[in-house]
């Protein structure tokens, strides 16, 4: 499967680069290509929306794409801990407190890809360098329409930077208080109308304690960390009106977690082919492939030695999308469409005695996942008012699911396999945005939408010691229906303002239900509402620019029969409030002084509201100094006040987030 990847993306960037020095040898006219999707149709911002620019992405202090996000208020991964400290499969990502679990409500793109882990469905974070972008667009609420399946809490797209922001060669190295080191850089050049850019990261360190000193045992293992990723993008016109564009994405991170012997790891191989339509018929086809693979090992915290060794996960991703624009008059854009995703993995894994030493148990399990949807949507420009109202169908799959248990001797203990399932799910999203006058705008929104079941979720048990979780191979899929309105004031082209109230509620909320001490079991609660109000100011003023946003949430728990006891709950590892604040000055020319404020309200570890994550504000910095027209100093800072930021609660054993880090560094390429 590597090797195909491969082959389809050098073939593909082979074809890339020939196409601009055909059109040279032909003397065509010069083509300007954008590298990016089509443009946002009349009506997105009927929808909640907030852009994240490139200025923000490269001066994020800890310099980690999750770090980026968590500017947007809403945003949430399970834990709160960054790619460097967290177990990866722990890593979802979600929006307006619709989580609860470790797996991805929001659907998160790279130039048009779902990037969530076909198995797992965690987002590789660390495999997405924020200096790598040219922005972040994530719009809050259920994405019906175009975004296919697994959009209940919204989408975060994300864009690669084109020719425009990374022509020619630039780079960074930095170091901080503890020794680790943060390696980046990239190279981009102009190749006929198209270019080719090739961006790589290297991030190592011996990290930081977890645990807190008074807990700390001999076996204590700083959460040292060593990863890497590497993309190549080429973008060509195919004629005057359509673009070609390639990408190939490979990553590695490995990681330890709380004790020596602890260690995980994720790697991943990506590619991808879009050709880009502007003519009359505008139109979007993308086709992708990945390759991805986890590993972990699971220490006791009583005695210090290996309970489980989830030694290979291998998962395949498999998709594409095609988006038609037919020319259907001025004042409609209308958007015909499909979109398809396999999913496919299986995982191997050892359990073994604590006491012994020996093996107990040997574990596979697996299965593939489809969808397939049909989408169709238009947007009505009515003057001062635009209307957009979209379905979407979808045909999904959930086959071939096993799990089998040998002992150490290969002796078949337990074997099952699932009956296959197959339905039709029928979404919608509607919305009408009123332009009152140029400083005021009017919105509203409803919407539903579906998303699958992980294969982890159906298939896979764990163990966060002493809790064993298991898996459910009948979850049934989670539906969300959603409505929200707001406003938006632009008093001046330097200043914009965003107010929304959203009422979210996810049905068959996959959930790790208590069932017993120390065990869970994932199984569909009745649902988990959400409302809250959403605000966000940006405003520059001369040198200065102000960057803010806030979220208050009332989420519950709806629980009946066996989920009885949640009923009423704040879903786990779901805050009340979060909200930040990032004030920028920019005396001169590439200078760039930022300070960014940012507080998380307290939130359960677990569905029983048994143990608290207290609340946490944490202040981190960044400078950059030039000091020729082509180096710049750089300074970082996190968590500058050394707040204790508690990242799991399991009845007293306690996990901690990033310390007080202070970086320094070059930067050159400005």
């Amino acid at each position: 499967m590597n090797r195909s990847i491969t082959l389809l993306a050098g073939t593909a960037l082979a074809c890339a680069l020939a196409l601009p020095l055909s059109a040279q040898e032909a003397e065509a006219p010069v083509i300007v290509v954008t590298g990016e999707g089509l443009d946002e149709t009349p009506a997105t911002p009927a929808y909640d929306k907030q852009i994240i620019d490139r200025e923000q992405l490269v001066s994020v202090p800890s310099g980690r794409i999750e770090d980026a996000l968590a500017s947007v208020a809403g945003f949430q991964q399970f834990r709160r801990s960054d790619s460097r400290s967290a177990n990866a499969s722990a890593q979802g990502a979600t929006l307006r407190a619709l989580g609860g679990n470790a797996t991805s409500r929001a659907l998160v793109l790279l130039d048009g890809v779902p990037m969530s882990d076909p198995f797992f469905g965690y987002i590789p974070f660390s495999a997405i360098a924020p200096e790598r972008l040219s922005q972040i667009r994530v719009t809050r609420g259920g994405g019906a329409g175009p975004f296919g399946a697994g959009a209940l809490a919204g989408t975060i797209e994300m864009e690669s930077a084109g020719i425009d922001q990374l022509d020619g060669f630039a780079g960074q190295a930095l170091v901080n208080d503890r020794g680790e080191t943060e390696l980046s850089g990239s190279a981009g050049a102009r190749l006929g109308s198209g270019f080719l850019v090739a961006s790589g990261r290297w991030d190592r360190g011996k990290g930081f304690y977890t645990t807190p000193e008074a807990d700390r045992v001999p076996l204590s293992a700083r959460a040292a960390f060593d990863g890497w990723s590497a993309q190549i993008r080429g973008v060509a016109p195919v004629s005057d009106e359509i673009e070609l564009q390639v990408r190939g994405l490979a990553y590695r991170d490995e990681r330890t977690l709380r004790f020596k012997g602890a260690d995980s790891g994720i790697e991943g191989q990506d590619a991808s082919l879009r050709l880009v339509g502007r003519g009359e018929w505008e139109f979007d086809a993308l086709a992708y492939l990945q390759a991805r693979n986890s590993t972990n090992v699971v220490v006791s915290s009583t005695r210090f030695v290996p309970l489980l060794d989830q030694r290979n996960t291998p998962a395949t991703g498999l998709g594409g999308k095609l988006e038609l624009r037919p020319p259907v008059g001025d004042a409609h854009v209308l958007r015909v469409g499909m979109d398809f995703r396999r999913a496919e993995g299986e995982l191997f894994e050892t359990a073994i005695s604590a006491f012994s030493g020996n093996i107990t148990a040997r574990r596979n399990a697996g299965g593939t996942n489809t969808d397939l949807g049909l989408f169709v949507e238009d947007d009505w420009s009515l003057g001062r008012l635009v209307l957009t109202l979209g379905a979407r169908l979808d045909r999904w799959t959930i086959r071939d699911g096993f799990y089998t248990e040998r002992d150490a001797s290969g002796e078949l203990l337990s074997t099952d396999s699932f009956a296959d399932r197959a339905g039709w799910d029928a979404s919608f999203r509607g919305g009408v945005l009123y332009r009152a006058n140029d400083v005021v705008a009017l919105r509203a929104a409803a919407y539903s939408g579906l998303r699958l079941p992980t294969l982890n979720e159906l298939y896979r048990p764990f163990v966060v010691f002493p809790v064993v979780t298991q898996a459910n191979a009948a979850l049934e899929n989670e539906r969300l229906e959603g409505f929200e309105a707001g406003i938006e004031l632009t008093p001046n082209p330097a200043v914009a303002l965003s107010l929304t109230a959203f009422d979210n509620r996810v049905k068959n909320a996959v959930a790790n239900v208590t069932i017993a001490e120390n065990l869970r079991q994932r199984r569909n609660i009745d649902a988990i509402q959400s409302r809250g109000l959403e605000a966000s100011v940006s405003a520059t003023l001369g040198a200065f620019s102000l960057d803010a946003s806030a979220v208050w949430t009332d989420a519950e728990a709806k629980g009946s029969g066996f989920a009885a006891a949640l009923d009423g709950n704040r879903p786990s590892q779901t805050p009340r409030f979060t909200g930040g604040a990032t004030l920028s000055w920019t005396p001169a020319d590439d200078w760039l002084l930022s300070a960014t404020v940012r507080h998380v309200g307290a939130q359960f570890e677990d569905d029983l509201e048994s143990n608290v994550l207290p609340a946490a504000t944490t202040l981190d910095a960044f400078v950059q100094v030039p000091m020729t027209p082509d180096i710049a100093l750089v300074l970082r800072g996190e968590n500058l006040t050394d707040e204790t930021i508690v990242t799991r609660n399991q009845s007293g054993s306690i996990d901690l987030g990033v310390p007080r880090t202070v970086w320094a560094g070059v930067k050159v390429g400005l």
